[in-house]
């Protein structure tokens, strides 16, 4: 099925990574939102957990290894065209996750791979649901430090 235009929603992926109060984010080097701040992520495949999707598509996108937690939320990405037609549609299924291993090094699908502070995110990404998933991700990584 054709990512553009597609005839029904693409289940994609994406990876909150923290390590030490900094967040894993990634320049997309493709569209849609190309050359944007994001968090790395892609399509799950056919057979794949959304975990694995996920810690696939980090190590893919950046080289790190990391260890999922729990599902964030899950967002609707819909961009239509100027004649309305349903140019993108992806539901996105957003993990946070601990880094386990690695350093950022950009790889497919990405033109840079970072380390940013949390606090600084929304500042970085132009989409407000992206900010919105790691503020939370980060609320649920401090819940459950404060639960142990």
């Amino acid at each position: 099925m054709p990512r553009e235009y597609p005839q029904a929603p693409l289940v994609g992926v994406g990876a909150v990574v923290v390590r030490d109060g900094r967040v894993l984010l990634v320049r997309r080097a493709r569209p849609p939102r190309q050359g944007e701040w994001s968090l790395p992520g892609g399509l799950q495949k056919l057979g794949e957990t959304v975990f694995a999707a996920a810690i696939r598509e980090v190590r893919e996108e950046t080289g790190i290894d990391a260890r999922p937690v729990g599902i964030v939320d899950v967002v609707d990405m819909i961009d239509r065209d100027p004649d309305g037609r349903v140019r993108w549609h992806y539901t996105l299924v957003d993990v946070v996750a601990h880094w386990a291993a690695g350093e950022p090094v950009a790889g497919c699908d990405a033109a840079e791979a970072t380390w940013v502070e949390a606090a600084d995110v929304a500042g970085r990404v132009q989409w407000s649901e992206t900010a919105r998933i790691v503020a939370r991700a980060c609320e649920m990584l401090a819940e459950e430090e404060a639960g142990r």
